[in-house]
């Protein structure tokens, strides 16, 4: 299979689709689920998505070192080649993964004004222009609604489409009647894409719950395959 090909039948357009068309520049999504569920892999595969579409991606990680995540692109990308037969998967992956800037934080020991100011040196000083921003292992607070509007506006001063991973507390996280988690209302008004994950017999189901204004989110036909790591289609 070629490349072309690959990103036309990626379940990502499936994801997007049900989005009205993505997520969008200058806009907040986030995944979220308890810990181990997949969220890391999910943003991996739309970043590698983003990859083969010749779109630059800065993943930057509050709780991994670079190798970890590294590691976390070198499995997602030889699954994708290995399951759909990919043409010069080695040439691709050595050009793609030019285009891909991997940054570590304490979010302890580093405000958010200062990792996005060194996001804008590497955008503007270090001529990368991003597309995609991820951001893996932040730990909501209750200063997250503050911490979430400025990456919003840096986005839309950006250009960029921001990804969130959420881990929500305990074995059992807490939901409302709507599958909304209760440790994230206070950031809703903040985030334009809520999507979460939980298991569903051998698989991992993705519900979208928010999307921007739209009022009734489609019901998403995509889950996680936790053997091969990555967003499946219907």
């Amino acid at each position: 299979m070629r490349m072309e090909e690959l990103v036309a039948r990626s379940p990502v357009r499936v994801l997007e689709k049900s989005m009205h068309g993505g997520l969008g520049k200058g806009h907040i999504g986030v995944l979220a689920s308890r810990k181990g569920v997949g969220k890391t892999a999910c943003l991996v595969h739309i970043a590698t998505d983003k990859l083969f579409q010749h779109k630059p991606v800065i993943h930057v990680s509050y709780a991994s070192r670079v190798d970890h995540i590294i590691n976390w692109y070198e499995d997602i990308f030889r699954e994708i080649a290995r399951s759909l037969g990919l043409e010069s998967a080695t040439e691709i992956h050595d050009e793609i993964i030019k285009n891909r800037v991997i940054m570590n934080f304490s979010q302890a020991g580093m405000k958010v004004e200062q990792v996005l100011r060194s996001l804008e040196a590497m955008i503007r000083d270090g001529n990368f222009a991003a597309d995609t921003v991820i951001v893996d292992g932040y730990t909501f607070t209750p200063s997250s609604p503050e911490d979430l509007a400025r990456f919003g506006e840096f986005a839309g001063r950006m250009g960029l489409e921001v990804w969130f991973s959420a881990s929500l507390k305990g074995p059992e996280p807490q939901f409302d009647e709507r599958g909304f988690p209760n440790e994230l209302k206070c950031c809703l008004e903040k985030v334009d894409v809520l999507i979460t994950l939980r298991h569903l017999r051998d698989q991992v189901q993705l519900h979208l719950l928010k999307d921007h204004d739209f009022p009734s989110p489609t019901e998403l036909s995509l889950s996680f395959d936790p053997t091969t790591l990555l967003i499946a289609g219907p």
